[in-house]
């Protein structure tokens, strides 16, 4: 694919988000470059970064990361458009916010580092939207330069005494309508200090690095479970206070 074909998608990517609609891709990036290529153009083109999501397919696995955009972050409980949201494929993650810059520099940033410039620690759903058409059915490239399937982001209350609490043991359950309660244990993807490490020293690098008050939600607990057009859903981690959407007019 070549640069001007890379431009070409992040245009279509971009007017597909302007639209509300779904672009067909055509033949994957060339390689993982090109597709972050492609991620980073339509970022520029969505404003402010307010955040990012990092994860990765296990815990040896190599991350991945996607910006968020900062128009799509939202308090819970927050309402979407199912016309807009048509995918409505809901994660229940844990996001930690930032309260000091890691900027881009030579020195490799630690995991020290990292808890460090934490201020606070969320549970979140992401609401995954692909803005191409037959996602399921896409290359991994192809997804990886659509935002790895960003939509928005709902942030629920921030979690006291966070630093003392065992994430590999921790429970979540997701409950959409009024369906019964999928519930996991930990992160599949590992230490999640790692994914932000990575991010730090990496992924955030072509933006200048990480920002005091972006949030970084770390990948899925629950995998992408789809919501029927009308419903709720909740998150609720153990002892924490719960997070809601729902997709209504």
């Amino acid at each position: 694919m070549s640069t001007a074909e890379n431009t070409g998608l992040s245009a279509s990517l971009l007017e597909a988000r302007r639209i509300g609609r779904t672009v067909a891709m055509g033949q994957p990036p060339a390689d993982e470059a090109a597709a972050y290529a492609i991620q980073h153009e339509v970022a520029r083109g969505l404003g402010e970064i307010g955040g990012w999501k990092v994860g990765a397919t296990g815990p040896e696995g190599p991350p991945n990361a996607a910006p968020l955009p900062a128009s799509g972050i939202l308090p819970s409980p927050a309402r979407l458009d199912p016309t807009i949201y048509t995918d409505r494929l809901v994660e229940s993650e844990i996001a930690f916010r930032l309260a000091h810059d890691l900027p881009k520099r030579d020195a490799a940033y630690s995991a020290d580092d990292i808890l460090a410039a934490i201020g606070s620690c969320h549970p979140v759903i992401e609401v995954v939207q692909y803005r191409i058409a037959d996602h399921a059915n896409a290359h991994p490239l192809t997804k990886l330069a659509d935002n790895i399937g960003h939509g928005a982001l709902i942030v629920g209350a921030e979690v006291p005494g966070w630093r003392e609490i065992d994430f590999a043991t921790l429970t979540v359950e997701q409950q959409i309508g009024g369906g019964v309660p999928m519930m996991r244990v930990g992160n599949p993807a590992g230490d999640m200090i790692r994914l932000i490490v990575w991010l730090a020293n990496h992924g955030a690098v072509w933006a200048g690095g990480l920002r005091a008050g972006q949030i970084i939600t770390c990948g899925s607990w629950t995998g992408a479970v789809a919501a029927p057009a009308d419903a709720s859903v909740m998150t609720r981690f153990n002892g924490l206070e719960p997070v809601q959407v729902s997709f209504t007019v």
